[in-house]
């Protein structure tokens, strides 16, 4: 084993720390809005905000965005938890915090999910999830009506998205071009020949 892979072997406290940490404030901040639309909306009635840019609106979903998935409820709690020990999983060798966050965001989101069909009505694995976002409609007629553990898994995939096409690993490596590799051999096959 060079030096090169014994660096990138196991986890930094410090990426860990982000995903642990990320995912608790997300997993948090999105049961207590539920908490506060379920005390404080009226299903019948959303409220505008935004000029009608969005609508807090309260609404409860069996399935997946736009309702899909509707009438297999159990599916997405099975799927949560593989995805929650993927994660786990990638925890034990993450070095980069960047991918901390990423990964803290989409298991938060998950969780908070997750909460709802395990505890929420109308059972366990059956439960609906609390929705309470729309945009440019009251009822999702333009866009689906989500909460805020979707918007952090969103965000979380879409940052994952962005590290793997800029070549940022996981371990904390980047990934270089194998134009930039050239480049670079170039320059310092250069800078040897100047200096010589």
């Amino acid at each position: 084993m060079n030096a090169d892979e014994q660096a990138t072997r196991g986890f930094t406290p410090r990426a860990v720390a982000v995903l642990a940490v990320t995912a608790v404030i997300a997993m948090a901040v999105d049961q207590w809005v539920k908490h506060l639309s379920t005390e404080n909306l009226d299903p019948g009635e959303p409220v505008r905000i935004l000029g009608g840019l969005v609508y807090l609106s309260l609404l409860r979903n069996s399935g997946a965005a736009f309702s899909l998935g509707s009438d297999y409820t159990w599916i997405f709690p099975v799927i949560t938890l593989v995805v929650v020990g993927v994660i786990v999983w990638l925890a034990s060798r993450l070095r980069s915090v960047p991918w901390g966050l990423s990964l803290g965001l989409v298991l938060g989101g998950a969780l908070g999910n997750l909460g709802d069909r395990l505890f929420r009505a109308p059972g366990p694995f059956q439960g609906h999830v609390v929705d309470m976002i729309s945009v440019f409609g009251p009822y999702g007629e333009k866009f689906a009506v989500f909460n805020i553990a979707d918007s952090c898994l969103t965000v979380g995939v879409c940052l994952a998205v962005l590290l793997e096409l800029t070549g940022r690993q996981r371990d904390g490596t980047r990934l270089v071009s194998e134009k930039k590799k050239a480049a670079t051999a170039e320059q310092a096959t250069t800078e040897e020949g100047s200096k010589a």
